[in-house]
This record gives structure tokens, C-alpha cells and sequence, in this order.
């Protein structure tokens, strides 16, 4: 490959790693080591109320039990505050990013909401805060868009979905980049640190698919590289539901570390047997058939 690959797993230490989670886990350490690369671990503690104390070091441990060992020293968000207030300040001179006055209650009441959808933001406080008390911080995403030329669609390319598009303006609005608590929110936390990190390539779940057009405008107006992108099949519960710590999952069970990982490369459409020592090294060497095939 022309460019040094560096891939991430970045798990949220709201609880332990559940078995979705080592999907995605092994998933991005297999892609890196089929890439020949560096695979980062980055601890997304940046919403501090919902972290469990010592979430963080059994995650570690939890990758440790299956052979996972990151490249590098472990990146914190809590850390890197001055990092995300910088980014925020280079948008500010630009008028690209505004303070924003409404709550969710009043954003929710102006329209019908589907259930698992998130309210469109219409751009109330786009022009002024009108008399209300700033709250969040929101990126103007017209304003990114007409002075970049940006399309009112982002398209990019998805590894594994193949063509996505979202026009984020219609289907989004103008997100938060900081929250109203005051801490910073996902989107710019992410996508600044994937830049410091020199991501190349982001392997994640499905369900994260949908933050990528947002991220790529960030990028675009924050004047960041864009990695290429690819989305892991979900892990579904009994109900039908994606398996998340929100919903109750089961943390990994590590009683045979084989076992777990030969189930997550299951998922993946890789034919590892569980139970043996050589899971990790048959699930790379499928992998590097898949991708091989992929690009022949």
C-alpha cells in the first residue's frame, strides 16, 4: 500500500466488552494485521457520567485474555480536551460552528420523531440565540458546505456496504460538537482524534455507520484526511435488538478466550474453529483471502 496502514478499536468504558464488541474488536486487529499495519486502542471516555470505574483497565485485560494487544500506547479522551477546544476554536473563527439555546425537549415537540431516530436540527438558533442562554455548540453545516463547494449529499465508500450517501443538512441538521453539560460530543471528539492518531483506515460496527457523513463534513471543514471506512455485521440479542451495555449485554465470557474469538469470527463470515489456540492466525488468513479477492 502507498500509505503506512493504522487501524483503531476506540470501546467506550460504560461497562465490559460484550460479544459484539470483540466483533468489532477483532474485526479492525485482523484488518490491520492483513494491511500489515499498526492497531491503536483509543478508550472513549469523553462522556465521563456514564463510565464505570475500572471499566477501563478490564477492557484491557478482556483484549489482553484474547490475544489483542494494541500498537502504541492507549489513548484517553479525557484527556484531550485541549485538543477538541482547539478544533472548536478554529471553527468558531471561521463562522462555522454557533452557540445553540434549545433543548432537546423543545427540538423533539417541533416534529414527529420515529422511534431508534434522532430529531432533525433545524437551524433555530443559526441566525442568534434570540434572548435564550447559549447551551451546546453546533457546526453550521451550510456554511462548511457553500464555502468548501461541498455537495448537499456526502457520498463515500463503505468496505463492506459499498455505496452510502447522506445528505446531512436534510437528515441531521446541524450537529452538536459540544454539549450543553458541557462535555464534548462524539462527533468532534472522534474525528480530532483519528486525525492526532493518523487513522487510515476505521473498522466499527454497523450501527456507527450512520455517524460517517457527519465526520466526513467535520473533517472536510476542520481540513482533516478522511480514512476509509468499513462496518462489521451487528450482533443481535434475543429480542431482535443490537447487543449494547444500554440494553443489558452480557460481558464477555473468557472462561475460553478460543471460544469467544471463534465466535466473533463467525460473525464475520470467517470459517476459525473455536476451542483452538489457532483461531487468531486461521481468522487472519481468511481475512487476507477475503481482502485479496477483493481487490484482485
Amino acid at each position: 500500500m502507498s500509505e503506512v496502514y493504522t487501524g483503531r478499536f476506540a470501546p467506550s468504558p460504560t461497562g465490559l466488552l460484550h460479544d459484539g464488541s470483540l466483533v468489532a474488536a477483532l474485526a479492525s486487529w485482523l484488518d490491520a494485521r492483513t494491511h500489515g499495519g499498526q492497531w491503536r486502542v483509543r478508550i472513549e471516555d469523553v462522556d465521563t457520567p456514564r463510565c464505570v470505574p475500572g471499566a477501563e483497565q478490564a477492557i484491557l485485560q478482556q483484549l489482553a485474555a484474547c490475544g489483542l494487544a494494541p500498537d502504541g500506547p492507549v489513548m484517553r479522551q479525557s484527556q484531550r480536551g485541549d485538543a477538541y477546544a482547539a478544533a472548536l476554536q478554529r471553527l468558531v473563527e471561521k463562522g462555522w460552528a454557533y452557540p445553540c439555546g434549545c433543548t432537546r425537549k423543545e427540538i423533539e415537540s417541533a416534529q414527529a420523531v420515529a422511534r431508534h431516530s434522532a430529531a432533525v436540527y433545524p437551524g433555530t438558533c443559526r441566525e442568534g440565540l434570540n434572548g435564550k442562554p447559549a447551551r451546546a455548540w453546533r457546526l453550521n453545516v451550510l456554511a462548511v458546505q457553500s464555502a468548501l463547494s461541498l455537495p448537499d449529499t456526502t457520498h463515500w465508500h463503505d468496505r463492506r456496504l459499498g455505496a452510502q450517501q447522506q445528505n446531512v443538512c436534510a437528515e441531521v441538521g446541524d450537529f452538536v460538537l459540544r454539549r450543553a453539560d458541557g462535555l464534548w460530543a462524539y462527533q468532534l471528539a472522534v474525528v480530532v482524534d483519528d486525525a492526532t492518531q493518523g487513522i487510515t483506515h476505521v473498522v466499527r460496527g454497523q450501527d456507527l455507520a450512520d455517524n460517517t457523513a457527519r465526520q466526513i463534513v467535520l473533517q472536510r471543514a476542520l481540513g482533516l484526511p478522511t480514512p476509509q471506512y468499513l462496518h462489521t455485521p451487528l450482533v443481535l440479542g434475543a429480542d431482535g435488538e443490537k447487543l449494547s451495555k444500554q440494553n443489558g449485554a452480557l460481558a464477555l465470557d473468557l472462561s475460553d478466550p478460543w471460544a469467544a474469538l471463534g465466535q466473533a469470527a463467525q460473525v464475520l463470515g470467517l470459517p476459525a474453529q473455536p476451542a483452538q489456540h489457532q483461531v487468531l492466525t486461521q481468522a487472519q488468513a481468511a481475512w487476507t483471502r477475503q481482502f485479496l479477492s477483493r481487490i484482485s
